[in-house]
Formats: structure tokens, C-alpha cells, sequence
């Protein structure tokens, strides 16, 4: 089974503060372990919102910066993320967040300790969206940054520039709420963390999260029988 591991991304200058990333390293990992078993709960308990969506937004974690070494990673996760739900049929992925039931966040997890980053761009933002399974196909676009990124991440560097990340080692899935203001100010209604949890062709995360909701359908159902 996949861990829970949470908590805010630290992005320095590489060259004057690599020593200060060391030290705060021990306290970033600590939070993330001290708030896994409370998450983690929420995984076999979806409320009914989650059950009756019919939308979903699906987005890269605004605070991940793009690693030198897979520049490509987080976009390639959110794209077969989105397939999977294609794929899935139960829910329908949206361009904007506001169209959305549901948000997903992914994030792939960092192979090293200290991964080196470029700055002055958001993940975030995607041109033109083409994806197709065997019975459907989605085409998108979309110009300049995405109003959804700015809304919910943290402001851009005025431009391009090499730093540093130490981010969660694990693949991070996360389900928040739609149609709400500052979505991602409020806890996840699930989340799941696993290495190697977005990778394709299975994604695991999706496979799980089709798993959370078919059982709650099926308490739910029993709940209601006579």
C-alpha cells in the first residue's frame, strides 16, 4: 500500500543557500510523516459530493517547480492521469477548474534528495490539449498562463532561473473539492501517495481511487436497502 506524505515545498538559490535546504530537510520530511495517518484515513471514507460529481479538473501541484532532469515529468502525469479517467467513464475532465466537481492534483515524486529546478514558468500551462482512448477524444487550447495556476499557486519568478527543490519522494494523487473558492486551501477529500503511483499505462492512483468510490456506491447502496 502507498504512504501519505505531505507538506510544503522548499525552493532555494542553489548557490547561496544549498546548506539551509540540508538543514530543513529533517523538518519538511517530519511534517509530511506527522500528517500521513490522518489523510490516509480519508481514503475509505468519500463523502457523498465526490460520489454524485460528474466533472473533474485535473492539474499539476502549483507549488512543483520543473526538475532539470525530467522537465516533462509532472505534464506527462496529468495527461495519463486524464486518460485514465477518460478511460474510466465515471467522470469527465474539464479545461477550467470552475466547470469542475472535482479537483485533482498530481505530482510526481523526486528521485534524489535535492532535485535542480528551473524557475519562471508554470507547470501549469498547456497550449493545446489532444487526447483520445478508443471511444472518446478531447481536444482543448488554451493562451498565455493558466488562470486556474495563478489562482492557486504561488507568484512566478520575473524570469527563468536555476534552484533547488526537495519535494515528496512518492507519486501524490489529491482530490479536492470543486466549485469552491480556493480549492486547494482545504484539505483533500482523498488522497494517495505511492512510488511509481502515476505511472502509465496503469496509474495506480486512478486504479485505486475507481476502487474508493466503487465501494462507497456499494456501502451506500447497502445503507439504503430496507
Amino acid at each position: 500500500m502507498g504512504r501519505v506524505r505531505c507538506g510544503p515545498r522548499r525552493e532555494v538559490d542553489m548557490t547561496k543557500r544549498v546548506n539551509a535546504i540540508a538543514g530543513t530537510a529533517v523538518v519538511v520530511l517530519a511534517a509530511w510523516t506527522l500528517g500521513a495517518g490522518q489523510i490516509w484515513a480519508k481514503k475509505s471514507a468519500l463523502p457523498k459530493v465526490v460520489l454524485n460529481a460528474q466533472t473533474v479538473f485535473v492539474m499539476i501541484d502549483p507549488d512543483a517547480a520543473i526538475p532539470v532532469n525530467d522537465p516533462g515529468g509532472n505534464r506527462t502525469a496529468r495527461e495519463d492521469v486524464e486518460k485514465a479517467l477518460m478511460e474510466w467513464g465515471r467522470l469527465k475532465p474539464t479545461m477550467t477548474m470552475s466547470q469542475a466537481d472535482l479537483v485533482i492534483v498530481v505530482r510526481k515524486g523526486d528521485k534524489q534528495a535535492m532535485n535542480p529546478t528551473v524557475g519562471g514558468q508554470s507547470p501549469n500551462d498547456r497550449p493545446v490539449i489532444v487526447q483520445g482512448t478508443d471511444n472518446t477524444i478531447r481536444i482543448g487550447g488554451q493562451q498565455g498562463r493558466s488562470p486556474d495556476a495563478a489562482q492557486n499557486g504561488g507568484p512566478l519568478s520575473p524570469k527563468p532561473g536555476m534552484g533547488g527543490e526537495i519535494g515528496p519522494s512518492e507519486d501524490l494523487f489529491s482530490v479536492y473539492l470543486g466549485r469552491t473558492e480556493e480549492p486547494l486551501k482545504r484539505g483533500p477529500l482523498w488522497r494517495y501517495a505511492r512510488k511509481d503511483g502515476l505511472k502509465s499505462p496503469e496509474v495506480p492512483a486512478v486504479a485505486e481511487f475507481k476502487k474508493a468510490v466503487d465501494e462507497a456506491v456499494k456501502q451506500q447502496q447497502k445503507a439504503g436497502r430496507p
